[in-house]
């Protein structure tokens, strides 16, 4: 079947782009000898993160147990957490999971430690363990330098876990400029440096450090001292990556098809998808949705159901409802969780459909 003649609002993406997008984040972590562990909580698809390890990534990243499972599911044994685990049900889906993978998991506090570290005692195994360390986005982690150190001396008192990492996100590149980016970067794998060489002169072995975002995943395996980074968007790419200058139009892999539904006036239309498809993720920004090949076409606000966009009549390009749009989305993460399943292709030609098997697992 021809891409424009399925039923709309659809997720589809296009698994050359796709691919491409794949292998290119591979080869930048093999060029500079830093392992790959891309975070799949962007398109919460088993096939899609079996694509990114035969590519050469070494393991996986989550952002929930309920994201592990479903990757586990599908036969991936090297999987971090990269959230913190608290209560019995969430201990006991650990100590499930550590039966059939590696799991590794990131933490900030003694006391998701300790119920960690039961886990490790009960199945005479230490639980691996990621010290988050904020190095600027404010989000979640510890203080590089003295505070990280305490805490990492703290929990290595407790039997069942092993301090094996500092982790960061660098969530404060995505604000900053193009050309203070690198310095953004900088800072954070010098705070991580800092605190690794503090553990280990109070006798911690700390032997990964682990980066991650999008934005900066280039320009982070380019510093000496990391081991791991985790972007994420970069396998499908969208408008914020555009406008970050981290990406083109033409690496954007997911959009979403929508049919023009209404013409209200001549320079008004109305598409069949809204925030239940797009989500309001950037609303406002500028370009903060795209419609493919029609620059006369803009997008102006969404509603539950419905899309708002103004056209160039002096384009002189006729827009008729019952015309199909493609169009990419401002912050494709959350888009995938908003759809059951995608539609993949090749050119114009539909080549299947994949469950978005992570959807809703938020627990």
């Amino acid at each position: 079947m021809n891409l424009f003649e399925l039923d709309t609002p659809r997720l589809v993406v296009d698994l050359d782009r796709l691919e491409r997008n794949v292998d290119e984040m591979a080869s930048v972590a093999r060029e500079h000898h830093v392992r790959l562990r891309p975070h799949t909580k962007t398109h919460k698809i088993p096939e899609f993160a079996h694509m990114q390890l035969s590519a050469g990534a070494a393991g996986i990243t989550v952002a929930k147990l309920g994201e592990a499972e479903v990757m586990a599911d599908s036969g991936i044994d090297d999987i971090l957490v990269a959230y913190p685990l608290w209560g019995t049900e969430k201990l006991e889906r650990l100590r499930a999971l550590r039966e059939r993978a590696r799991i590794l998991v990131s933490l900030d506090s003694f006391e998701v430690g300790e119920g960690i570290a039961r886990v490790g005692r009960e199945q005479r195994r230490d639980v691996e363990v990621y010290l988050e360390v904020d190095t600027g986005h404010h989000r979640m982690g510890v203080s590089p330098g003295d505070e990280a150190r305490l805490l990492a001396r703290r929990l290595s008192t407790l039997t069942g876990i092993a301090v094996t990492g500092l982790l960061t996100h660098a969530g404060h590149a995505y604000a900053a400029p193009l050309a203070t980016r690198d310095q953004v970067v900088a800072r954070e794998i010098q705070d991580l440096v800092m605190t690794r060489a503090s553990c280990q002169a109070d006798g911690l072995e700390i032997t990964e450090i682990s980066v991650g975002s999008t934005p900066s995943a280039r320009m982070e395996s380019l510093e000496p001292g990391v081991t791991e980074v985790r972007p994420g968007t970069y396998i499908c790419n969208d408008t914020a990556m555009v406008n970050l200058g981290v990406a083109t139009l033409e690496q954007c892999a997911a959009t979403i098809l929508a049919t023009v539904v209404g013409r209200p006036s001549p320079d008004r239309f109305v598409i069949d998808a809204g925030t239940k498809c797009f989500t309001s993720d950037g609303v406002g920004r500028s370009g903060w949705l795209h419609v493919v090949g029609r620059p006369d076409l803009t997008m102006e606000f969404i509603t539950e159901e419905h899309g708002v966009g103004t056209i160039d009549r002096d384009a002189g390009h006729p827009l008729r409802i019952g015309d199909t749009l493609q169009i990419i989305p401002s912050h494709v993460c959350p888009v995938f969780n908003l759809f059951d399943v995608v539609t993949t292709y090749r050119g114009t030609t539909v080549e299947g459909e994949l469950r978005v098997a992570g959807r809703g697992k938020v627990r």
